[in-house]
């Protein structure tokens, strides 16, 4: 920053100014009940840390850090990982334990580190190919703007406000689908009428249900286009295996295919209601599924997601979505595959095969209507998250480099 750019009682300082390197090392059979920390447990660009290991599952040389140690992954530093520890415990040797001085408070420190100037300065100073490092020389040579005691901690009041916000929606978040897995095993056997159950070859269901084969129930089933695709926007959209990766078609991870004639745009092009199922990936994916709603508006079907299509006289879309996500609940899918080295692949003829429940058209309607006002509060959840998120990128880069002040807060009643 240039010293003209400063705002009014801020200081240039570097980073080791003010904190320090823990250096203190342990063998994780020295304390077995220790809990540790590896790069797996820090989520980029969170500063809270939310899981972790316990020394016994650890072999070899550890870092020791304690409570309010800031913890930083010197690995691949572009992932932005840094958090502050709320407990003692051991952590990998590829994570820094740093330490606050009299200078600083941990929780700025720790915002200062997912600044972007930081993380660039970090990743200029990496060094190997494979694994890029950074140290704890080059980063302290990181040279930024140092506010006042109060009015870091007014920064750091303001910025871990809007973290929290956004860890209190992904908890909700967490909970609706808890409560969404646990309405669709009901109803998938109790069904909606208070009736008496039977029992069939696929467990419990409702008097009133049938069991049928999945054959009988679709229009279409059938695998996607199989040209080459690339990665660039050029050319018609089509599904990969990510598109559907988070429960929900992704536009932004989708192929692209050129030079497609007529007829083959208009047999792999998505139509409303069409269900693609994972049935080619590793297992914890196999059976994911999803029903595309037009959004985006055109879309082909591509390799490794099975296409189909509901007879809609006799099953809603919406239901046999609802089946297919209690199957991989249950882990009927991963029963169902076949396995290779990486990946396990389910067959049209066994998905064909595979018996499924059918209530009548209205129970179906029913219990489609529960789900989708379910998925309507989730969506509408993550949404505030991810504008949670874009609004703390924006105040820790403005906070932290003294646009946007945080001096009014400074006479209110500050957590320390």
């Amino acid at each position: 920053m240039n010293e003209m750019n400063l705002p009014k009682h801020w200081k240039k300082a570097q980073l080791k100014e003010i904190a320090s390197l823990r250096r203190e090392n342990i063998q994780p059979e020295d304390d077995l009940c220790l809990n540790y920390v590896g790069l797996e447990h820090i989520d980029s660009g969170e500063s809270q840390l939310k899981r972790w290991g316990n020394a016994s599952e650890v072999k070899s040389t550890k870092n020791r850090f304690y409570p309010d140690d800031v913890l930083y992954g010197k690995l691949r530093v572009y992932l932005d990982k840094a958090v502050v520890a709320e407990m003692e415990g051991i952590c990998s040797t590829d994570i820094l334990v740093v330490t606050a001085n009299s200078k600083t408070i941990p929780r700025f420190l720790v915002y200062l580190l997912h600044t972007h100037p930081l993380i660039r300065h970090a990743v200029a100073t990496s060094t190997g190919v494979n694994h890029p490092r950074t140290s704890w020389n080059s980063l302290g040579e990181f040279t930024f703007a140092l506010p006042s005691l109060p009015e870091q901690r007014a920064i750091a009041h303001v910025l871990q406000t809007i973290q929290e916000a956004k860890f209190t929606r992904q908890r909700e978040i967490a909970l609706e689908r808890e409560r969404k897995a646990a309405l669709m095993e009901y109803l998938f056997s109790h069904g909606t009428k208070g009736e008496s159950r039977k029992q069939t070859e696929i467990g419990e269901i409702p008097e009133s249900w049938e069991v049928v084969k999945l054959e009988d129930v679709l229009s279409y089933i059938g695998n996607g286009l199989t040209n080459k695709q690339n990665k660039v926007g050029d050319g018609y959209p089509v599904t990969r295996i990510e598109t559907i990766s988070d429960d929900c078609i992704n536009a932004e991870r989708v192929g692209y295919v050129n030079n497609l004639p007529n007829d083959k745009v208009e047999k792999y092009r998505l139509c409303y209601g069409d269900i693609l199922l994972s049935h080619i990936n590793s297992e914890p994916q196999l059976g994911r599924a999803v029903i595309f709603e037009e959004e985006p508006n055109f879309l082909l079907h591509g390799m490794n997601l099975l296409r189909m299509q509901a007879n809609t006289e006799i099953i809603s879309p919406f239901f046999l979505n609802f089946i297919f996500g209690v199957y991989r609940n249950r882990g009927v899918f991963i029963a169902l595959a076949s396995r290779a080295v990486g990946q396990s692949s389910i067959n049209q003829s066994r998905m064909k095969s595979l018996m499924i429940p059918l209530p009548s058209l209205s129970e179906q309607n029913i219990i489609v209507n529960v789900f989708r006002a379910i998925d309507k509060k989730t969506a509408a959840l993550e949404q505030e998250g991810q504008h949670l998120n874009e609004l703390f990128r924006a105040m820790l880069d403005e906070l932290m480099t003294g646009q946007r002040s945080a001096v009014p807060l400074i006479d209110t009643e500050l957590p320390n």
